[in-house]
Protein backbone atom coordinates (compact mmCIF):
# COMPACT_ATOMS: atom_id res chain seq x y z
CA UNK A 1 0.00 0.00 0.00
CA UNK A 2 2.78 2.31 0.73
CA UNK A 3 4.21 2.24 -2.84
CA UNK A 4 0.71 2.95 -4.17
CA UNK A 5 0.01 5.68 -1.75
CA UNK A 6 3.60 7.47 -1.87
CA UNK A 7 4.32 6.94 -5.55
CA UNK A 8 0.91 5.95 -8.16
CA UNK A 9 -1.41 8.38 -6.28
CA UNK A 10 0.83 11.11 -6.45
CA UNK A 11 2.49 10.83 -10.48
CA UNK A 12 -1.52 9.99 -11.06
CA UNK A 13 -2.93 13.20 -9.38
CA UNK A 14 0.68 15.28 -11.16
CA UNK A 15 -0.67 13.40 -14.58
CA UNK A 16 -4.44 14.77 -14.23
CA UNK A 17 -2.75 18.32 -13.59
CA UNK A 18 -0.71 17.99 -16.69
CA UNK A 19 -3.33 17.37 -18.51
CA UNK A 20 -5.30 20.32 -17.07
CA UNK A 21 -2.15 22.53 -17.70
CA UNK A 22 -1.91 21.54 -21.47
CA UNK A 23 -5.47 22.66 -21.87
CA UNK A 24 -4.72 25.93 -20.59
CA UNK A 25 -3.78 29.08 -22.35
CA UNK A 26 -2.38 32.45 -21.11
CA UNK A 27 -5.44 33.42 -22.32
CA UNK A 28 -7.10 32.38 -19.89
CA UNK A 29 -5.43 33.94 -16.83
CA UNK A 30 -5.73 37.58 -19.19
CA UNK A 31 -9.99 36.93 -19.67
CA UNK A 32 -9.78 37.44 -15.65
CA UNK A 33 -8.46 40.72 -16.38
CA UNK A 34 -10.70 41.57 -18.86
CA UNK A 35 -13.97 40.49 -16.97
CA UNK A 36 -13.07 40.98 -13.67
CA UNK A 37 -16.69 40.58 -12.23
CA UNK A 38 -17.73 37.07 -13.34
CA UNK A 39 -14.23 35.68 -11.72
CA UNK A 40 -14.48 37.76 -8.53
CA UNK A 41 -18.05 36.21 -8.13
CA UNK A 42 -17.07 32.85 -8.57
CA UNK A 43 -13.74 33.00 -7.21
CA UNK A 44 -15.08 34.15 -3.80
CA UNK A 45 -17.91 31.51 -3.95
CA UNK A 46 -15.85 29.10 -4.05
CA UNK A 47 -12.44 29.88 -2.00
CA UNK A 48 -14.10 31.66 0.55
CA UNK A 49 -18.32 30.78 0.96
CA UNK A 50 -17.26 26.41 0.20
CA UNK A 51 -14.85 26.35 2.88
CA UNK A 52 -17.48 28.10 5.06
CA UNK A 53 -20.52 25.63 4.36
CA UNK A 54 -18.27 23.32 4.78
CA UNK A 55 -16.77 24.00 8.08
CA UNK A 56 -21.05 24.90 9.45
CA UNK A 57 -21.92 21.39 8.11
CA UNK A 58 -18.72 19.58 9.61
CA UNK A 59 -19.19 21.56 13.22
CA UNK A 60 -23.44 21.14 13.23
CA UNK A 61 -23.34 17.20 11.58
CA UNK A 62 -22.74 14.57 14.09
CA UNK A 63 -20.01 12.34 12.16
CA UNK A 64 -16.26 11.36 12.99
CA UNK A 65 -14.19 14.09 13.47
CA UNK A 66 -11.80 12.45 10.63
CA UNK A 67 -15.17 12.88 8.77
CA UNK A 68 -15.40 16.16 9.51
CA UNK A 69 -11.80 17.08 8.74
CA UNK A 70 -12.08 15.08 5.05
CA UNK A 71 -15.51 17.30 4.05
CA UNK A 72 -13.08 20.69 4.23
CA UNK A 73 -10.52 18.97 2.73
CA UNK A 74 -13.40 18.59 -0.27
CA UNK A 75 -13.86 22.26 0.39
CA UNK A 76 -10.79 23.05 0.01
CA UNK A 77 -10.00 21.65 -3.40
CA UNK A 78 -10.54 23.76 -6.71
CA UNK A 79 -12.95 22.92 -9.65
CA UNK A 80 -11.85 19.83 -11.82
CA UNK A 81 -11.77 19.77 -15.39
CA UNK A 82 -15.49 17.82 -15.18
CA UNK A 83 -16.97 21.26 -14.52
CA UNK A 84 -15.40 22.38 -17.71
CA UNK A 85 -16.95 20.01 -19.31
CA UNK A 86 -20.18 19.52 -17.77
CA UNK A 87 -20.49 23.88 -17.90
CA UNK A 88 -20.30 23.44 -21.64
CA UNK A 89 -22.38 20.80 -21.47
CA UNK A 90 -25.03 23.17 -19.72
CA UNK A 91 -24.26 25.94 -22.13
CA UNK A 92 -22.32 28.12 -19.75
CA UNK A 93 -19.68 30.49 -19.88
CA UNK A 94 -17.16 27.28 -20.68
CA UNK A 95 -14.00 30.37 -20.84
CA UNK A 96 -15.25 31.54 -17.58
CA UNK A 97 -15.20 27.95 -16.20
CA UNK A 98 -11.76 27.38 -17.63
CA UNK A 99 -10.29 30.67 -15.60
CA UNK A 100 -11.89 29.83 -12.68
CA UNK A 101 -10.54 26.38 -12.52
CA UNK A 102 -6.80 27.41 -14.12
CA UNK A 103 -6.29 30.21 -11.52
CA UNK A 104 -7.81 28.61 -8.36
CA UNK A 105 -5.83 25.72 -8.75
CA UNK A 106 -2.93 28.01 -8.85
CA UNK A 107 -3.71 29.64 -6.07
CA UNK A 108 -4.79 26.42 -4.04
CA UNK A 109 -1.21 25.91 -3.19
CA UNK A 110 -2.09 28.73 -0.47
CA UNK A 111 -6.06 28.34 0.09
CA UNK A 112 -5.40 24.43 0.83
CA UNK A 113 -2.79 24.30 3.49
CA UNK A 114 -4.85 26.86 5.60
CA UNK A 115 -7.92 25.21 5.23
CA UNK A 116 -6.28 22.28 5.73
CA UNK A 117 -4.29 22.75 8.92
CA UNK A 118 -6.77 25.22 10.55
CA UNK A 119 -9.28 21.81 10.23
CA UNK A 120 -6.99 19.77 11.35
CA UNK A 121 -6.76 21.76 14.38
CA UNK A 122 -9.95 22.49 15.09
CA UNK A 123 -11.54 18.73 14.66
CA UNK A 124 -8.67 16.61 15.38
CA UNK A 125 -7.17 18.53 18.50
CA UNK A 126 -4.93 21.44 19.07
CA UNK A 127 -1.95 18.94 20.22
CA UNK A 128 -2.32 16.89 16.83
CA UNK A 129 -1.67 20.31 14.82
CA UNK A 130 1.92 20.04 15.83
CA UNK A 131 2.55 17.31 13.05
CA UNK A 132 1.56 19.31 10.03
CA UNK A 133 1.77 22.83 8.94
CA UNK A 134 1.07 25.15 6.24
CA UNK A 135 4.33 25.05 4.81
CA UNK A 136 4.77 21.35 4.66
CA UNK A 137 1.00 21.14 2.98
CA UNK A 138 2.28 23.94 0.46
CA UNK A 139 4.84 21.93 -0.34
CA UNK A 140 3.39 18.96 -0.85
CA UNK A 141 0.40 20.45 -3.06
CA UNK A 142 2.88 22.52 -5.25
CA UNK A 143 4.74 19.35 -6.13
CA UNK A 144 1.72 17.71 -7.04
CA UNK A 145 -0.53 20.47 -8.58
CA UNK A 146 1.27 23.51 -9.44
CA UNK A 147 4.09 22.53 -11.26
CA UNK A 148 2.44 20.05 -13.55
CA UNK A 149 -0.08 22.61 -14.24
CA UNK A 150 2.82 25.04 -14.34
CA UNK A 151 4.50 22.48 -16.78
CA UNK A 152 1.51 21.48 -19.17
CA UNK A 153 0.50 25.45 -19.64
CA UNK A 154 4.41 26.34 -20.83
CA UNK A 155 4.08 23.31 -23.18
CA UNK A 156 1.08 24.37 -24.61
CA UNK A 157 2.47 27.99 -24.80
CA UNK A 158 6.18 27.23 -26.75
CA UNK A 159 4.72 23.78 -28.66
CA UNK A 160 1.19 24.44 -29.10
CA UNK A 161 0.98 22.05 -32.12
CA UNK A 162 2.59 19.06 -29.42
CA UNK A 163 -0.16 20.30 -27.05
CA UNK A 164 -2.93 20.49 -29.39
CA UNK A 165 -2.25 16.79 -30.29
CA UNK A 166 -1.42 15.68 -27.20
CA UNK A 167 -3.88 17.52 -25.19
CA UNK A 168 -7.18 14.79 -25.63
CA UNK A 169 -5.34 11.50 -25.23
CA UNK A 170 -4.16 13.32 -21.96
CA UNK A 171 -7.75 14.23 -20.98
CA UNK A 172 -8.70 10.27 -21.55
CA UNK A 173 -5.86 9.13 -19.71
CA UNK A 174 -6.61 11.95 -17.01
CA UNK A 175 -10.63 10.29 -16.64
CA UNK A 176 -9.64 6.94 -16.71
CA UNK A 177 -6.81 7.68 -13.55
CA UNK A 178 -9.78 9.59 -11.88
CA UNK A 179 -12.05 6.40 -11.95
CA UNK A 180 -8.99 4.10 -11.21
CA UNK A 181 -8.33 6.72 -7.86
CA UNK A 182 -11.75 7.00 -7.09
CA UNK A 183 -12.47 2.81 -7.29
CA UNK A 184 -9.14 2.59 -5.11
CA UNK A 185 -10.35 4.75 -2.45
CA UNK A 186 -13.85 2.55 -2.18
CA UNK A 187 -12.49 -0.51 -2.22
CA UNK A 188 -10.52 0.45 0.40
CA UNK A 189 -12.96 1.30 2.80
CA UNK A 190 -15.55 -1.60 1.50
CA UNK A 191 -15.96 -3.18 4.33
CA UNK A 192 -16.95 -0.03 6.46
CA UNK A 193 -18.55 1.93 2.91
CA UNK A 194 -22.36 1.92 4.38
CA UNK A 195 -21.69 3.07 7.34
CA UNK A 196 -19.35 5.42 6.27
CA UNK A 197 -21.67 6.62 3.40
CA UNK A 198 -24.14 6.74 6.23
CA UNK A 199 -22.63 9.59 8.35
CA UNK A 200 -20.57 11.15 5.27
CA UNK A 201 -23.15 10.45 2.12
CA UNK A 202 -26.03 13.03 3.11
CA UNK A 203 -23.36 15.87 4.05
CA UNK A 204 -21.46 15.76 1.31
CA UNK A 205 -24.62 15.68 -0.54
CA UNK A 206 -25.96 18.72 1.79
CA UNK A 207 -22.37 20.59 0.78
CA UNK A 208 -22.60 19.85 -2.65
CA UNK A 209 -26.68 20.83 -3.30
CA UNK A 210 -26.28 23.69 -0.99
CA UNK A 211 -23.16 25.17 -2.64
CA UNK A 212 -24.68 24.89 -6.12
CA UNK A 213 -27.66 26.80 -4.75
CA UNK A 214 -25.47 29.69 -3.23
CA UNK A 215 -23.12 29.64 -5.98
CA UNK A 216 -25.96 30.23 -8.85
CA UNK A 217 -28.08 32.62 -6.11
CA UNK A 218 -24.73 35.35 -5.51
CA UNK A 219 -24.43 34.48 -9.79
CA UNK A 220 -27.68 35.51 -10.15
CA UNK A 221 -26.99 38.56 -7.96
CA UNK A 222 -24.16 39.61 -9.04
CA UNK A 223 -22.80 38.25 -11.93
CA UNK A 224 -23.42 39.31 -15.61
CA UNK A 225 -25.56 36.71 -17.39
CA UNK A 226 -27.31 33.32 -17.23
CA UNK A 227 -24.40 31.54 -18.78
CA UNK A 228 -22.07 32.66 -16.09
CA UNK A 229 -24.37 31.90 -13.64
CA UNK A 230 -24.34 28.09 -14.96
CA UNK A 231 -20.54 28.40 -15.34
CA UNK A 232 -19.79 29.51 -11.41
CA UNK A 233 -22.71 27.25 -10.01
CA UNK A 234 -21.02 24.04 -11.87
CA UNK A 235 -17.31 25.38 -11.01
CA UNK A 236 -18.71 25.49 -7.07
CA UNK A 237 -20.63 21.91 -7.42
CA UNK A 238 -17.68 19.80 -9.04
CA UNK A 239 -14.63 19.66 -7.27
CA UNK A 240 -11.21 18.00 -8.16
CA UNK A 241 -12.19 14.67 -6.04
CA UNK A 242 -8.84 13.36 -7.25
CA UNK A 243 -6.66 15.92 -5.47
CA UNK A 244 -8.90 15.88 -2.27
CA UNK A 245 -8.36 11.91 -1.88
CA UNK A 246 -4.88 12.52 -2.55
CA UNK A 247 -4.19 15.28 0.16
CA UNK A 248 -6.38 12.68 2.44
CA UNK A 249 -4.19 10.21 1.73
CA UNK A 250 -0.46 11.65 1.72
CA UNK A 251 -1.18 13.92 4.88
CA UNK A 252 -2.93 11.46 6.87
CA UNK A 253 -2.95 8.31 5.71
CA UNK A 254 -6.27 8.35 4.22
CA UNK A 255 -8.94 5.72 6.24
CA UNK A 256 -12.11 8.03 7.41
CA UNK A 257 -10.45 11.20 5.99
CA UNK A 258 -10.90 10.29 2.18
CA UNK A 259 -14.43 9.11 2.73
CA UNK A 260 -16.32 12.78 2.33
CA UNK A 261 -14.02 12.79 -1.10
CA UNK A 262 -15.29 9.72 -2.28
CA UNK A 263 -19.23 10.35 -1.59
CA UNK A 264 -18.53 13.56 -2.54
CA UNK A 265 -17.14 12.84 -5.90
CA UNK A 266 -20.21 9.87 -6.56
CA UNK A 267 -22.85 12.44 -5.55
CA UNK A 268 -21.80 15.55 -7.68
CA UNK A 269 -21.93 14.24 -11.22
CA UNK A 270 -25.93 13.27 -9.86
CA UNK A 271 -26.81 16.84 -8.94
CA UNK A 272 -24.42 18.42 -12.22
CA UNK A 273 -26.19 15.96 -14.69
CA UNK A 274 -29.48 16.68 -12.93
CA UNK A 275 -29.39 19.95 -13.18
CA UNK A 276 -27.75 20.19 -16.93
CA UNK A 277 -30.80 18.16 -17.81
CA UNK A 278 -33.29 20.58 -16.02
CA UNK A 279 -31.46 23.38 -17.70
CA UNK A 280 -31.38 22.31 -20.92
CA UNK A 281 -35.18 20.88 -20.90
CA UNK A 282 -35.84 24.62 -20.00
CA UNK A 283 -33.42 26.17 -22.64
CA UNK A 284 -35.61 23.85 -25.17
CA UNK A 285 -39.29 24.73 -23.45
CA UNK A 286 -38.11 28.21 -24.52
CA UNK A 287 -36.58 27.95 -28.14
Amino acid sequence: MGFVTDVVLPLALAFIMLALGLGLTFDDFVRVVRRPRDFAVGAVSQILVLPMVAFLLASLWPMAPELALGLMIIAAAPGGVTSNLLTAFARGDVALSISLTAVISLLSVLTIPLVVVFAYGHFIGEQAVQDITVADTAISVFLIVTIPVLVGLLVRRFAENFASRVEPSARAVSAVLFVLVLAGAIYQERNNLASYYAQAGLATFALNLTMMVLAYLLARWFATGAKQRTAIAMECGLQNGTLAIAIAVLLFGGGLATVPATTYSLTMFVTALVYVALLRRRLGTAA
